[in-house]
């Protein structure tokens, strides 16, 4: 492995360097808010090692942990690089401004510069407008109120992809290391992420039209973070059309959004919100229209054409659960998340805005014309959902069915939109009978109810050919 300084990244050749290391990070964390420190490489990359006693690792924390204010935690192992003993200091830090020995400095490349009082109360400033404070201040939750069960699945996602370097052992030692706790109560960033009782809210809705006159369906999702995110994902995915590809050997199914570009731009509504803020975030699913609203405001000097085209370094509103969510993979890369569902909707031809409004911040997804999708059906590139010939499927059925599936997929087939009791009334059978049969069918991946149970449809999958 080649090492290099970077902006982010400081090499030390051991820990006779320690004063300038604590400098060093402290410069860090106040261009980046993280970075990596390490002893026993030299400055041109030079591997040498360091030489490790009982103390050693205690000493480099107490001198971070007295010099640096305010406080951070790092994390601080011996990693072996190239057979030799070396010390790595990972830490991140989203306070408005770090000090080191009483003094501020700013990286620049890879030295640290010391800064005029001018430019710490213009940094002041700056901070104090683009980062909502909220995720830092301590909440009045215990530990004892994290849903354990999100925190080890998140744990083990962020060692998977080698974002986290420590094992889940207790809820409170791993809060405690992804700077989400101070003494024994979270802060209000880990209690959004990892309890379900947090008091945010994602309000849904289907609406009949291009507006709010009518409403199809209306939902309301509390939990954590991750909870949310996954809820209304699956909420707009059970709501859009798919429509089925079958130019090829096998068929395809195709959202009219990319879910990968819905994706992000639900993670990004609920990361980047004002949580002071009462309001809840919004997703609307109109005819022509899929808007995200969250109430948070965009940096105040920037656009989010700076954004797409990559030119502005991130700016995380809310950086303790930017970075919580970075170390899963939730979030691929600081700052380029408007970049990415851009991207998406242009590789799939839809089209996309970024509206900072008078509340908050609104992305809205326009649904494809159904006239284009008509167009492509009668030429027999694309079947729409539930669009599959009778003979096809049920020569296509995978074994195991009983005679009561094969009628009902038969019937939902002819008319996508039968429901549960013109089923029961065709087939003879309870609607009773018609709701296990639906589930046994879902099971096996050969149903998918698209929509809501009044103005939604059945979409039969069938089974890809065997070879």
């Amino acid at each position: 492995m080649q090492f290099k300084e970077t902006e982010n990244v400081e090499l030390k050749k051991s820990t006779s360097e320690l004063k300038e290391a604590v400098i060093s990070i402290s410069s860090i964390l106040n261009k980046h808010g993280k970075g990596i420190l390490y002893f026993g490489i030299k400055d041109d990359g030079t591997i040498i090692g360091q030489q490790v006693g009982n103390l050693t690792l205690k000493d480099i924390s107490r001198a971070i942990s007295d010099h640096i204010d305010p406080k951070i935690f790092p994390d601080i192992k011996v990693e072996k690089i190239d057979s030799k003993d070396c010390i790595k200091v990972e830490f991140s830090g989203h306070e408005a401004l770090y000090s080191a020995f009483g003094r501020f400095y700013m990286r620049t490349g890879d030295e640290d510069r010391k800064l005029s009082v001018s430019e710490i109360r213009r940094l002041i400033e700056k901070k104090s407008h683009y980062v909502y404070p909220w995720g830092a201040e301590i909440s009045d939750i215990p530990v004892s109120d994290v849903d354990v069960s999100t925190l080890r699945q998140f744990i083990k996602r962020g060692n998977e992809v080698g974002r986290i370097s420590f094992p889940y052992d207790s809820a409170k030692n791993a809060l405690n290391k992804l700077n989400l706790m101070k003494g024994d109560k979270l802060l209000n960033a880990g209690k959004g992420l990892f309890c379900k009782d947090n008091g945010i809210e994602v309000q849904a809705a289907v609406f009949a039209g291009n507006d709010k006159i009518t409403f199809l369906d209306i939902q309301s999702f509390r939990g954590n973070l991750f909870d949310l995110i996954e809820k209304s994902e699956l909420y707009i995915k059970e709501h859009i059309n798919w429509r089925a590809d079958l130019s090829g050997s096998r068929r395809l199914e195709i959202p009219e959004i990319p879910v990968r570009a819905i994706k992000e731009a639900i993670i990004n509504s609920l990361c980047h919100r004002d949580f002071t803020n009462p309001k809840s975030n919004e997703v609307a699913i109109y005819r022509d229209r899929i808007e995200i609203f969250n109430p948070g405001q965009f940096p105040f000097d920037f656009s989010p054409e700076d954004f797409i085209k990559g030119t502005e370094p991130s700016i995380p509103r809310n950086p303790l659960i930017a970075e919580t969510l970075y170390r899963s993979e939730d979030i691929e890369k600081w700052g380029s998340g408007l970049r990415r569902i851009s991207e998406e909707c242009k590789a799939a031809s839809v089209k996309v805005m970024f509206e900072r409004t008078k509340s908050g911040f609104m992305v809205t997804f326009y649904r494809p014309d159904m006239t284009t999708l008509q167009t492509e059906r009668n030429k027999g590139i694309i079947a729409e959902s539930g669009e599959s010939s009778k003979a096809g499927l049920v020569e296509g059925l995978v074994e195991g069915l009983v005679e009561n599936q094969k009628k009902m997929l038969e019937l939902m087939t002819n008319n996508p939109n039968i429901s549960k009791k013109e089923l029961s009334e065709n087939i003879g059978i309870s609607t009773t009978a018609i709701d296990k049969n639906i589930m046994h069918l879902k099971k096996k991946s050969l149903l998918r109810r698209i929509g809501p149970d009044k103005g939604g449809h059945w979409l039969v999958i069938s089974p890809p050919p065997e070879k």
